[in-house]
């Protein structure tokens, strides 16, 4: 019996499997990432660009832009919960603002995080910009930066080296190193330098290398010195300004960064991406990480309220090679 033969695809056929193709070829790599196992952290409520969030045995109150929807605690419970609320200068720069104070809230506490063998201490504070020293969903990327690091350390002789750059407070470094790995931590804030010194001391650490440095300048020097790393993190604002006024545009800056940190991974690394700025998706950030590594994952962070509704905190790539 003589097989019929299928007949041509026609054009718009073609173009509608290339979709699919293509459109599920991103979904497999789309995972967002929900915070779970944060014992000392909790968003207890959110909305009308508020959340209400536990840092272990304190409440604050600070302004979130994603949080447009209703609130499902009333004013007066928010009220009687916050230890601690954050309100804007309405005269000056929109970003900084005050604490306003219960008795007996102090300006400075301590928090910790748990994942397998690793035990972070974080040494938190109020800051005028509304940060508290801390990202708490963050802390999906410290376990497979830990995960990694170990990971990689039975699987080679040699201790990972691991880059951190816009390195803030050190919850990435403090996590690979925990696991092992020789860190350099860069930041271009001397005072968040020194704010990752008390971390890692909190946690009994040592021996990470802090370079109080604009990131782009210390990528460029190391990609000329034909330094690799076996990971790198990013953790890049919008904006930012180096030790020595170095402005830094996310928009402007971030193809280069990537690509000059794509000449500092070894042939074997890891890479970890994390974007904050909003209207920046996923997508971008895996097209981003995508020229420099072949395992690929992208997605949302964020945190559930006691409700169940989920907050979006940021988006973030990652994968290895």
């Amino acid at each position: 019996m003589q097989k019929k033969s299928l007949p041509p695809l026609s054009g718009m056929t073609r173009r509608r499997m290339r979709f699919i193709y293509i459109f599920g070829f991103l979904f497999s790599l789309m995972q967002d990432l929900l915070l779970t196992g944060f014992n000392d952290y909790a968003l207890i409520d959110s909305g009308r660009g508020e959340k209400l969030e536990r840092f272990g045995r304190f409440v604050l109150r600070r302004p979130e832009p994603q949080a447009v929807w209703e609130r499902a605690m009333p004013e007066e419970e928010w009220m009687r919960a916050a230890h601690a609320s954050f309100r804007r200068d309405a005269r000056g720069d929109a970003e900084r603002g005050s604490w306003q104070l219960r008795p007996g809230m102090p300006e400075q506490w301590q928090i910790g995080y748990a994942y397998k063998d690793m035990h972070l201490r974080f040494r938190l504070g109020l800051t005028s910009f509304k940060h508290v020293g801390i990202f708490p969903e963050q802390a999906v990327n410290w376990n497979y930066i830990y995960d990694e690091v170990v990971r990689r350390t039975k699987e080679d002789s040699r201790r990972p080296e691991v880059l951190n750059l816009f390195a803030y407070t050190g919850g990435a470094s403090l996590a690979a190193r925990a696991a092992g790995a020789q860190v350099t931590h860069v930041d271009a804030v001397r005072q968040v330098i020194a704010w990752s010194r008390e971390n890692m001391e909190a946690t009994h650490l040592s021996d990470i290398r802090w370079v109080v440095e604009d990131a782009v300048k210390f990528v460029r020097r190391e990609v000329k010195r034909g330094h690799r790393y076996q990971g790198v993190i990013l953790d890049p604002p919008a904006y930012g300004r180096g030790p020595a006024g170095e402005k830094w545009v996310l928009e402007a800056g971030i193809l280069d960064m990537m690509q000059a940190c794509g000449a500092l991974l070894d042939e074997r690394a890891f890479c970890v991406l994390n974007l904050y700025s909003m209207g920046f998706s996923p997508m971008i950030a895996a097209n981003l990480l995508q020229p420099l590594c072949t395992a690929l994952q992208c997605g949302t962070l964020f945190v559930r309220d006691s409700t169940g509704r989920s907050l979006p905190l940021g988006v973030y790539a990652r994968g290895s090679r």
